[in-house]
């Protein structure tokens, strides 16, 4: 299964401090990992803003990522386009295009953010 993962459970893996519930999907062999250009932007803008839960080096994180086979899923005209589809929920700019990659896609997204779960479609949250 392909599966987008959100900005909080990358970082989290690059540390290593995961969940439980997200290692299962994450060391399952037949799941391909992808990462979306909107979460690393999210890191590079969220740390300069000196949020703690945002204290990764974003060049680090990428790297990372792409040394341990996760995929970079680009975004594209379309993604952007389908956030107009979304539901008002969450007002969250990297968290709605995030969602809107996940269902043009049709990829799950993996989350651990309990108001990004409440949108329909793909979402596999976990805590």
């Amino acid at each position: 299964m392909n599966l987008l993962l959100d900005t909080h459970l990358l970082i989290w893996a690059a540390s290593g401090d995961l969940p439980s519930e997200a290692v299962r999907y994450i060391e399952d062999m037949s799941n391909s990992l992808y990462f979306s250009p909107a979460s690393i932007w999210e890191v590079v803008i969220k740390s300069k803003l000196g949020r703690k839960d945002f204290s990764v080096d974003p060049l680090l994180l990428y790297g990372g990522l792409l040394d341990a086979g996760y995929k970079e899923l680009a975004i594209t005209g379309n993604h952007t386009l389908f956030v107009t589809n979304l539901p008002e929920i969450h007002k969250d700019p990297f968290d709605r295009i995030l969602l809107a990659q996940s269902a043009f896609e049709r990829f799950p997204l993996l989350t651990s953010d309990e108001v990004v779960a409440q949108y329909p479609g793909f979402i596999i949250y976990v805590n």
